[in-house]
């Protein structure tokens, strides 16, 4: 249970983060002229990390794997975008690939332990 704990509390972190952006600029913000399709993505994790979250706690399975699929896409996407666009990774991109990389470390154990035991 502790591990689906500090998966949520990342989420959250990312959800205030996502949430903060959206109040200062608006929920059709073009974060600064990037591709639509970035813009769509980036704003699309302010809804689908707290569903996460939710999940982890109501349906721990698709949570966990919801989970994977956010922090994978995330990585994935800020990578080609940090290339493409001659973006520097900064200390948040850092923190997705520790996230990143928790997440496949801890995988097999937060799965294990939803399982009952057996008699």
């Amino acid at each position: 249970m502790w591990i689906l704990a500090l998966y949520a509390a990342c989420l959250f972190g990312a959800t205030v983060n996502h949430a903060w952006m959206l109040w200062q600029h608006g929920l059709f913000w073009d974060y600064g002229g990037v591709p639509r399709t970035t813009q769509a993505y980036w704003t699309s994790l302010t809804f689908v990390d707290p569903a996460a979250i939710m999940l982890l706690f109501v349906r721990p399975v698709a949570g966990i794997w919801l989970t994977l699929v956010i922090i994978v896409s995330d990585v994935v996407h800020n990578t080609w975008f940090g290339f493409t666009h001659g973006q520097p990774a900064k200390w948040m991109f850092y923190s997705q690939v520790v996230f990143l990389a928790f997440v496949l470390l801890t995988l097999p154990a937060a799965l294990r332990g939803l399982k009952p035991a057996p008699p």
